[in-house]
C-alpha cells in the first residue's frame, strides 16, 4: 500500500526534464565529459570462455621422473595401493587426520531411501550413558573398594560398605563413557573387578 501511494505522488507531481536548462532548477552535468553513448546498432561483445579455468595459469609438463614414478604406482596391487598414503603420510611427517566429531548436528535427511533411515536408528541406538557394575573383589581388598566406592558415591561408610558386600551390584548409573572407564580403573587399583554395561 506505501508503495502504490509513493508511486501516485510520483506520477502527481509535475516535474519534467528537459534538455534545456530552467532557470528554477541548477543545470547539473549527469555525465563525465569523456562519456560516448553507445551505437544502438552495434552487436554486443561476445567473450570467449576458456574451457577449463586454471587459476594458477599454464604449468609445464610433468618431468619423465614424475612420469615414471606415476606409471609405477598406476601398475601396484589394491593393497599395495592401500599403503602408499599411510607410508606417504609417515615419510613427510604429515600429522596424522583427526576425525570430526559430528555429534548434535543434524545434516538433514540423507540418502533418502530406507538405508538412510537405517543409518539414522544405528546412530540413535549408540550409547552416551553407562553403568559401573562391581562384579567381584578380592577379600583382602575389602576395605580398599569400599573406599574406592566411597569416593565416587556420595554414600557413608556403612552404605558403602552394605552396597559392596551385595556385589554384583550398580554402582553407579548414567555416567560417560570417561568416567566409567575412569572408576573401573579405580575399582581395579582397589583390588576389585567392575564392569561397564
Amino acid at each position: 500500500m506505501k508503495f502504490r501511494a509513493l508511486l501516485r505522488s510520483i506520477r502527481s507531481s509535475s516535474v519534467t526534464f528537459s534538455s534545456k536548462p530552467t532557470k528554477s532548477l541548477p543545470q547539473c552535468r549527469l555525465f563525465h565529459h569523456d562519456f560516448v553513448p553507445r551505437d544502438p546498432k552495434a552487436k554486443p561483445k561476445r567473450y570467449k570462455y576458456p574451457p577449463v579455468y586454471d587459476p594458477y595459469g599454464p604449468r609445464p609438463p610433468p618431468s619423465d621422473k614424475v612420469t615414471q614414478l606415476a606409471e609405477r604406482i598406476a601398475a601396484l596391487s589394491p593393497e599395495e595401493l592401500k599403503q602408499i598414503g599411510p607410508t606417504l603420510r609417515e615419510r613427510l611427517k604429515h600429522p596424522k587426520m583427526q576425525p570430526i566429531s559430528v555429534d548434535g548436528l543434524d545434516f538433514g535427511s540423507q540418502g533418502g531411501g530406507p538405508a538412510g533411515s537405517a543409518k539414522a536408528e544405528e546412530k540413535k541406538a549408540e550409547k552416551t550413558a553407562f553403568d559401573v557394575k562391581l562384579e567381584k573383589f578380592d577379600a583382602a581388598a575389602k576395605i580398599k573398594v569400599i573406599k574406592e566406592v566411597r569416593t565416587f558415591t556420595n554414600l557413608g561408610l556403612k552404605e558403602a560398605k552394605d552396597l559392596v558386600e551385595k556385589a554384583p551390584v550398580l554402582l553407579k548409573q548414567g555416567v560417560t563413557k570417561e568416567e566409567a572407564n575412569d572408576i573401573i580403573e579405580k575399582i581395579k587399583g582397589a583390588g576389585g573387578v567392575a564392569v561397564m554395561e
